[in-house]
């Protein structure tokens, strides 16, 4: 059946005394919200719609019931992502936070994954600066309005080889408005950056391979 057309197998909860931080995070990708239980489902969702490619996602798609040596057992994915390379189904859960009964759910949920040709991966953590990286990115996401000519100024600029920043923004005719539109250009893969590296003026940017995204 239609992806978009599915709803989680398990309800979202929302009260005073939860810990975690569940909502819902508006993708560009999907033009539509999907829930999330942490801020590190955020993350992820946040993560997916960048890379591109994103078709939809599903969050906590189906329920999975196994057998152990323990017993019979059960678990819920938090994500299934439909991307142009295939489906992959993902795992959300901190590296220091995991159990050894989560690994055997991982498991479990890996082999389904592989019987169905999907890929699948359990999201422990991220690489220094990607976090605030993204956080900024994602804020420029949105279409813009470009009456002064910023973005064909600022992609003038780029070349196969990294330069900085702030010497890309400096190259144009308003570098305070060009700053904004070459965030949006990396948002949407026209330029490229070493997201393990922090975003600022000393940042290297430089044009994505052709055939690249």
């Amino acid at each position: 059946m239609p992806a978009r057309g599915c709803v989680p197998v398990r309800g979202f909860t929302f009260s005073p005394e939860q810990r975690h931080r569940p909502g819902t995070e508006v993708l560009v990708s999907t033009v539509r919200q999907h829930g999330y239980e942490s801020q590190e489902e955020r993350m992820l969702l946040r993560a997916l719609d960048f890379a591109g490619g994103l078709r939809e996602v599903q969050s906590q798609p189906f329920s999975l019931c196994f057998s152990t040596a323990a017993g019979s057992s059960g678990h819920i994915p938090d994500y299934l992502a439909y991307t142009d390379t295939g489906l992959t189904l993902i795992d959300v859960r901190p590296s220091r936070l995991i159990r050894e009964d989560d690994r055997i759910k991982f498991a479990a949920a890996a082999e389904v994954a592989l019987v169905m040709g999907w890929r699948y991966l359990v999201v422990g953590g991220w690489q220094r600066f990607v976090v605030d990286t993204l956080d900024e990115l994602f804020a420029r996401r949105r279409p813009m309005k470009d009456p002064m000519g910023m973005q064909d100024q600022v992609l003038a600029q780029l070349g196969p080889g990294p330069r900085r920043f702030d010497e890309i923004i400096e190259a144009t005719s308003v570098p305070a408005i060009a700053r904004t539109h070459l965030s949006h250009l990396i948002w949407w893969r026209r330029a490229v950056i070493d997201l393990s590296r922090p975003l600022g003026d000393s940042c290297l940017v430089w044009a994505p391979r052709p055939g690249s995204w």
